[in-house]
C-alpha cells in the first residue's frame, strides 16, 4: 500500500538506499554476532527545540509509512552493494528478504510535541529497525521543521489564508514535501503542482513580472490575462507603478476584478494606499495578495493591514531559519538475550555535550488543566497513571508490518489546528520563550 490507497495518482518508489552506509555495517556485524534478531525499541525524539519557538509540529508522519513499506532491495541495488563491498553475501540474502514486520507507534501527524516527546515508536528486530533511522529521521526532520514554521506563519496570519510558493526555493523534490507540510501546519494553497498531483493539495498561481515584460504595455498585459483567466484572475500591479496599474486593471475589469499581487515595496504602506483606490474605484470586493520574503514576523507586522492574503516562499521551505527539527533515533530497549520472549531492558547513551538519552519503552501524555488547556506533555515508562490513561498521544501506525492509520491529508491539517488551538495562549506568541509546557518524567519499569 501507499499513497495510492487514498487516491492518489503517484507510488513511491524504493526506498532503501535512502540511508547511510553505518546502518548496513551495523547489520553486517550484527547478523555475524548472532544479535541482529534481538527484540529492539527505538524511539523518535528531540532533545529540545529550537531557540525561541514554544512548541514542535510533527509532519511527514504519512511519507514515513510510505517510505517504511517500499523499503525493499531490488537486484541493481543488491548488485550494487556487493560490487561496493558493503555487504557480504550472508547480509545480501538477508536483504533480500527484508520486509519490515515490527510494529511504529507515533504521534499521530499534525501533532504538537516537546523536549523528549517520543515521537515515533519502532519495534522488532535489531536489524530490521536499524535500516529505518536514516530514512524516518530525514522525512520527520524536514517535513516538521518546515509544518513547524508553517504554523507559526498561520498563527500569525490569523483567518487569512497563505499561499505556499517555496519551489523554486529549494531541492524540487524537498519542494513537493514542503508543500505538503506546509498544508498540515495551515497553509491553504500551494503553487506546486507536483504537491497538487500528488497530495492533491489545493494549488493556485496567475502571473510572474515577465508575463508584464513581455508586452509593449501593462495594459496589453492585464487584458490578455483577462481574456484568457476571466475577470476574477489575480494581477500583479507592482512591476512598474502601483497606482498606475491598479487604475489600469479596474479599467480593465472593472469591479469584478479578483485580486491584486504586490510583491515588492513598504508592503503596509502600499496596501493600504491599494485599499483606499480600489474602494475609490467601486473595486470594493477585489483583494489584495502580498507577497516578497514573507515570514512570521512580517506577516504578524501586517496584522492591521487592509490585506486578504499572504504569499510565502523562501522563509517557509528553509523552515524560517531552522531547517532541520534536530531529531534523532535512538536504541532506547532491547531484549536481554536473542531468546523469544526474552524480557525488555531498558537502554540508554551517557555522554557530555547534552547528548544523553533516557532508556526504556516509553508512553506520553499530555495533562490538561481545569479548562481545558495543556498544561505538561508527561513521558514515563512502565505502566501509564489512571489519570492519563485516556490522554495518551502515541496511536499504532504498523502493526506487524502493516500500515494500519494511513488518513488523508486534510485529517492531519483538522488535528494540528486543534492540537495548537489546546496550547495556552502564550503558544502563539513570536517573541523568544521556553516550550510552552514542560516535559515531566514518569518513571517506571522497562515497558516491556
Amino acid at each position: 500500500m501507499n499513497t495510492a490507497d487514498l487516491g492518489l495518482p503517484v507510488d513511491v518508489p524504493s526506498t532503501a538506499l535512502f540511508t547511510d552506509q553505518y546502518e548496513l555495517t551495523m547489520l553486517r556485524a550484527a547478523l555475524k554476532a548472532g544479535t541482529a534478531g534481538r527484540r529492539s525499541v527505538f524511539e523518535v525524539f528531540t532533545r529540545r527545540l529550537p531557540d525561541g519557538r514554544r512548541y514542535g509540529v510533527v509532519a511527514g508522519t504519512g511519507r514515513v509509512l510510505d517510505a517504511v513499506e517500499n523499503f525493499r532491495f531490488d537486484a541493481d541495488v543488491l548488485r550494487f552493494l556487493r560490487d561496493k563491498g558493503i555487504a557480504d553475501e550472508e547480509t545480501l540474502d538477508w536483504l533480500a528478504q527484508y520486509r519490515f514486520g515490527g510494529d511504529i507507534w507515533g504521534y499521530p501527524e499534525g501533532e504538537v510535541y516537546f523536549p523528549g516527546s517520543p515521537i515515533m515508536r519502532v519495534e522488532g528486530t535489531f536489524g530490521e529497525c536499524v535500516l529505518l533511522e536514516t530514512v524516518i529521521l530525514s522525512i520527520l526532520n524536514h517535513d516538521s521543521a518546515i509544518a513547524a514554521a508553517a504554523s507559526r506563519m498561520a498563527s500569525a496570519a490569523g483567518e487569512r489564508p497563505l499561499i505556499e510558493m517555496g519551489a523554486r526555493r529549494t531541492h524540487e523534490l524537498a519542494a513537493v514535501a514542503a508543500a505538503r507540510s506546509a498544508y498540515v501546519g495551515g497553509f491553504a494553497t500551494t503553487s506546486d503542482l507536483a504537491a497538487g498531483f500528488r497530495y492533491n493539495i489545493p494549488t493556485v498561481g496567475t502571473s510572474a513580472h515577465a508575463f508584464t515584460l513581455l508586452h509593449d504595455n501593462e495594459r496589453d498585459a492585464f487584458r490578455a490575462q483577462v481574456e484568457a483567466l476571466g475577470r476574477d484572475t489575480t494581477l500583479l500591479v507592482d512591476t512598474y507603478d502601483v497606482a498606475e496599474a491598479v487604475r489600469t486593471a479596474v479599467e480593465i475589469t472593472g469591479p469584478e476584478l479578483g485580486a491584486v499581487r504586490i510583491d515588492s515595496g513598504d508592503l503596509l504602506l502600499v496596501a493600504h494606499r491599494v485599499r483606499q483606490q480600489l474602494d475609490e474605484l467601486g473595486a470594493t470586493e477585489t483583494k489584495i495578495v502580498v507577497t516578497s520574503d514573507l515570514d512570521e514576523y512580517a506577516i504578524a507586522s501586517l496584522a492591521a493591514a487592509p490585506v486578504d492574503a499572504y504569499g510565502v516562499g523562501t522563509q517557509l521551505v528553509t523552515g524560517s531559519g531552522h531547517p532541520t527539527a534536530s531529531m534523532v533515533y535512538k536504541l532506547v530497549a532491547r531484549a536481554e538475550s536473542g531468546e523469544d520472549g526474552a524480557p525488555l531492558v531498558p537502554v540508554a547513551k551517557k555522554s557530555s555535550g547534552g547528548k544523553t538519552s533516557i532508556g526504556g519503552r516509553k508512553w506520553a501524555a499530555r495533562r490538561l488543566d481545569s479548562h481545558g488547556y495543556a498544561e505538561a506533555e508527561v513521558v514515563g515508562t512502565g505502566p501509564v497513571p489512571e489519570d492519563l490513561a485516556d490522554r495518551q498521544l502515541l496511536v499504532e501506525l504498523v502493526k506487524g508490518g502493516t500500515v494500519v492509520a494511513r488518513e488523508p491529508l486534510d485529517a492531519a491539517r483538522d488535528r494540528h489546528a486543534a492540537a495548537r488551538a489546546n496550547l495556552p495562549l502564550s503558544a502563539t506568541q513570536l517573541s523568544r520563550g521556553e516550550p510552552v509546557i514542560p516535559t515531566e518524567y514518569a518513571h517506571g519499569g522497562s515497558g516491556s
